[in-house]
């Protein structure tokens, strides 16, 4: 019952920019809730040499060039929300929703793509026990490309083994990935009036859980172990700012599975670290 006296509490409050609501993910606790339905792991490898040699193609743009704001929903390029289960791929969800986004926007075929192949091929990533988007965009890269959901469908759990005759069926195809850099929500802005962005954040705390509707602003740090999509930013009404980010816990979380957050916020890392670790695939 905890959870719904925080949903009520919270709610109640009236100061708030965002609602909460009791949803599926309201019999759990903050701890099991996490364990199942996140899993960003910073590569442990890539910790140094993460933002080392790679560039950002969009670091030239000037702000007048960016649009005051973007929905790449309404540009045709973001697929229906998918739902991850109690499996630890958000990885694989942000890395297929972006390069989703990229062949929509170079090619005008949104094509929805296959996370199981990321669980159960890409072997720098642990499937359902987590991994990262640079591992992921690298296994795409390396492989060859990448296939559709319909022919390589989610399971929500670890098959243990890779349907190589699946694998090596290409829907699509990327040639490489950049990094945005850290702690930027102007450089973050750039690129998202661009194309999808994977980003990750730290979604702990019962109200991210609950989050139902308006412009989050609730508590959260910068522990990143849940990733994301960056699918556009706006305004709102009341003059706030908003990142608009597209989740993988289904339809009824959320606004009907998306979550506005806030954005231009007093910290560099942006609110619960989403501007720390951003990139996006190259075709």
């Amino acid at each position: 019952m905890k959870n719904v006296e925080f949903v009520e509490k919270s709610n109640s409050e009236g100061n708030k920019t965002y609602k909460l609501s009791i949803n599926e993910f309201s019999d759990m606790t903050n701890e099991e809730f996490m364990r199942h339905h996140t899993g960003y792991k910073i590569p442990s490898s890539s910790s140094s040499t993460y933002f080392e040699h790679k560039s950002f193609r969009y670091q030239s743009l000037a702000a007048t060039e960016v649009p005051a704001s973007m929905d790449w929903r309404e540009q045709g390029a973001v697929t229906r929300i998918r739902n991850q289960g109690q499996c630890g791929a958000c990885w694989a969800f942000t890395v297929v929703a972006t390069v989703e986004g990229l062949i929509q926007i170079k090619t005008g075929q949104l094509i929805p793509l296959s996370e199981q192949q990321l669980v159960d091929c890409d072997h720098n990533n642990n499937g359902c026990d987590g991994g990262s988007e640079v591992n992921a965009f690298q296994y795409i890269i390396q492989n060859g490309g990448i296939a559709s959901e319909e022919n390589y469908q989610y399971q929500s759990t670890d098959m243990g083994s890779c349907d190589t005759n699946k694998e090596s069926d290409h829907a699509a195809q990327i040639t490489g990935y950049e990094i945005v850099p850290s702690k930027s929500e102007d450089d973050l802005l750039k690129a998202v009036s661009k194309q999808p962005v994977s980003v990750s954040i730290d979604a702990s705390g019962v109200a991210f859980q609950h989050y139902s509707s308006g412009v989050f602003s609730g508590d959260c740090g910068t522990n990143l172990h849940h990733a994301v999509a960056a699918i556009g930013y706006g305004t709102t009404e009341g003059d706030i700012d908003y990142w608009l980010l597209k989740n993988s816990w289904g339809e009824t979380w959320g606004e009907n599975g998306y979550m506005k957050i806030l954005r231009n916020v007093d910290a560099p890392e942006g609110k619960c670290g989403l501007a720390i670790r951003a990139s996006y695939p190259t075709a």
